[in-house]
């Protein structure tokens, strides 16, 4: 098993919580950050770009992606626009569509061409990853996020998909797969053993790092210990 220094695939935090960054912005092996409105929504975030400045700002050297909050495009159009003005390092995400289906390839590859670095996603099936790869292919920096916990959520196997989405996107030049929403620590090897360029993944995940190569009998026995404390701690009797 390998160390985690020695992971090729990058390492991103995702979540909103400046505090949890912050921690996260200190370790040398998180290269990365991503966010969304329901990760904003869950940490409290009301201003959004008093936060997006904010962060931005405090974490000047990593990317970070911010996403659009708009469902019709030429909306989405000009948060992208603004958004992409806050700092060097902001990837800007896009949904692979709209809430009615209505696939967003024209502004991918309007924003894209006009130098906005992006990070399209909510993608789960390689026929979404085959199109938006086409017209981000050519343009600014980017990131095509495939939602792989997810795709496991539905009972299938996301390591082929993710295998063959790495074919796929790393065809073009300045385009990088993402490992989005990954369940279990396991996801980190996995991703790094088939190429993938980058996973991201909550704080509660990277935390577990520290359990990487952890003598397997040690564990067990500290399982039996916390389930026997917890027991005492609790008075239980029969």
């Amino acid at each position: 098993m390998k160390a985690v220094e020695d992971l090729s695939v990058k390492l991103f935090a995702d979540g909103a919580d400046k505090a949890m960054m912050l921690e996260m912005y200190r370790l040398p092996y998180i290269q990365g950050f991503t966010t969304n409105p329901t990760l904003m929504r869950k940490a409290g975030i009301a201003d959004y770009e008093e936060f997006g400045r904010d962060i931005l700002k405090s974490i000047p050297d990593r990317p970070i992606s911010l996403e659009v909050f708009a469902d019709e495009f030429d909306d989405m159009e000009r948060q992208a626009r603004k958004i992409a003005t806050w700092g060097e390092n902001v990837y800007v995400k896009i949904p692979v569509t709209n809430t009615r289906r209505e696939p967003a390839l024209d502004l991918i590859c309007k924003l894209s061409r006009a130098g906005v670095k992006l990070n399209v996603t909510a993608l789960l099936t390689l026929d979404q990853v085959r199109d938006v790869s086409a017209p981000l292919g050519g343009g600014a920096p980017s990131y095509v996020s495939v939602f792989a916990g997810r795709i496991a959520d539905t009972g299938r196997d996301p390591v082929p998909l993710m295998a063959a989405a790495v074919e796929i996107v790393s065809s073009y030049s300045d385009m990088e797969l993402i490992w989005a929403s990954p369940r279990e620590l396991l996801n980190i090897f996995q991703a790094d053993a088939m190429g993938c360029h980058i996973i991201t993944a909550t704080s509660d995940i990277l935390k577990k790092l520290s359990l990487v190569g952890k003598n397997l009998h040690d564990y067990s026995l500290e399982t039996v210990q916390m389930f026997f404390q917890d027991a005492q701690k609790s008075n239980f009797v029969v």
